[in-house]
């Protein structure tokens, strides 16, 4: 598809409210959020690591609230960047944007690397080869820059087929689980030792049993915000977004947190998974029970939602890209913002959004990984500190404007809340558990912050000199 040269007049209002929700559903994906984290939650919290789910709804529900509120208002591409920017200023929405598009590309290659697995179960080839992962995960993320780069109607069936799999694979599997093959009762989840303790400290809170599986949880709640970096491609978008958000919000947390009980109470040997001796206890469990034909069926229709999941990260994160650049706060702002000539795609965008995360896909291979890993769910977390905490001082001033999507007296407490919650859950990602890794893994979100911030400070100096000349010139 070409792209230089192109129409840069503006985007077209293709997207619907069940677009929008579908975006949104596909980013977050159940299949996706629940499975990359499934291993690790039981390993840290035992079968108590469901209980992460409903405490991180609670507290994502009120920032989908407050998103809803900042996006009735300002529906405009770029989500958190624009909200940012209109709250506070250009500086600080720059470094708000710079977080959120750096924690994407994180997140679509961690993803890319863990639908490889699934793929070459699928395929019979050998999952424990890096060659062989590198090939499917670079396949998965060009399949996702082709499907971002041929038109919204592209886009739009990729995700609505993700539902469906979702219903299948999520849903559909976890009944078949917990009615027909379920060997442990709910008081299961209760067996965790010092799940519900009341720490005497604060680091006694973080390093808690609870705090932990809130923490690995919070990365099955994100991207509801992606319906939002749209914002000028959705019809009514004052009214269409909100809805889209919390809609797909709770979609995603009712499948999740059914689909990761059956999965709990059906496990045969869940005293091994635990202990670490089954190394991916989602196919253990489902090869015990499906057999290798039903398997493979499973795995067909996982590969759906792992796709659309990468393939509406990377739509989301090219419209930050985009944002940015017609604002002129990238290096190369005027070829990035530049749209394709029929359908108007931020495609230059897209493309930036590959090769970012083909960077970090290099990094997969290296020792420094883990700790790039370790900042992507923190990295959305931070990104949505930034609007969430202008919105809430902004309150506290006096300054805060009714918006379309109002909720009245209900405002401040969950702009309050809100920011609480954000506050407390990235300190909660970020806190050092693993005694035994290195140090630059255990402050892993730390590390990354400082590094980033550090390479944005440049970025943005060398751009503001840029424009300088240009002015001057």
């Amino acid at each position: 598809m070409k792209t230089g040269g192109g129409d840069t007049r503006g985007l077209i209002r293709e997207f619907s409210l069940r677009d929008a929700f579908a975006l949104a559903f596909a980013f977050i994906s159940p299949i996706v959020g629940l499975y990359s984290i499934f291993a690790v939650g039981l390993a840290a919290a035992g079968p108590g690591f469901w209980f992460g789910f409903p405490i991180v709804l609670a507290g994502q529900v009120l920032v989908a609230l407050v998103f809803g509120m900042l996006a009735s208002r300002w529906p405009l591409e770029g989500s958190v960047y624009q909200w940012s920017k209109q709250l506070v200023g250009p500086r600080y929405a720059w470094f708000t944007g710079w977080a959120y598009a750096w924690a994407l590309p994180m997140a679509m290659a961690a993803v890319a690397i863990g639908g490889a697995g699934f793929l070459a179960d699928l395929l019979g080839l050998d999952g424990h080869s890096a060659p062989t992962t590198a090939a499917l995960a670079l396949g998965l993320l060009g399949f996702a820059t082709w499907g971002n780069t041929h038109g919204r109607s592209v886009l739009n069936a990729i995700v609505a087929l993700c539902i469906l799999a979702e219903i299948v694979g999520s849903v559909g599997v976890a009944l078949v689980l917990l009615l027909g093959h379920r060997v442990h009762s709910v008081s299961i989840l209760a067996t965790t030792p010092h799940l519900f303790e009341v720490p005497r400290s604060l680091p006694a809170l973080f390093e808690s049993p609870l705090c932990a599986a809130t923490a690995i949880a919070g990365w099955a709640f994100l991207g509801f915000e992606s319906a939002g970096s749209i914002g000028e491609e959705v019809r009514d978008p004052s009214r269409a977004i909100p809805r889209a958000m919390l809609l797909s919000l709770v979609s995603v947390a009712s499948v999740v947190a059914f689909t990761a009980l059956a999965m709990i109470l059906a496990m045969p040997d869940i005293e091994a998974v635990i202990a670490g001796h089954v190394a991916d206890p989602v196919a253990a469990t489902l090869g015990a029970y499906f057999g290798r034909v039903g398997m493979k069926l499973v795995l067909a229709v996982f590969m759906v939602g792992f796709i659309a999941g990468i393939l509406s990260m990377q739509a989301s994160v090219s419209r930050v890209i985009w944002a940015f650049a017609r604002d002129q706060e990238l290096p190369g702002s005027v070829w990035i913002k530049v749209l394709s000539p029929s359908d108007r795609l931020p495609v230059n965008a897209v493309y930036v959004a590959a090769a970012m995360s083909l960077i970090l896909f290099g990094l997969s291979f290296t020792s420094v990984y883990t700790t790039v890993v370790a900042f992507t769910a923190g990295g959305f977390y931070i990104a949505f500190a930034f609007p969430v905490l202008a919105a809430a001082w902004a309150h506290f001033r006096g300054r805060w404007e009714r918006t379309p999507f109002d909720l009245g007296p209900a405002t401040g407490p969950v702009l309050y809340g809100a920011a609480a919650w954000i506050i407390f859950q990235t300190t909660n990602i970020a806190w050092p558990r693993d005694a035994g890794a290195p140090w630059y893994e255990r402050w892993g979100v730390v590390v990354m912050v400082v590094l980033l911030g550090t390479l944005g400070v440049i970025v943005r100096m060398t751009v503001n000199r840029a424009k300088r000349v240009d002015e001057a010139g």
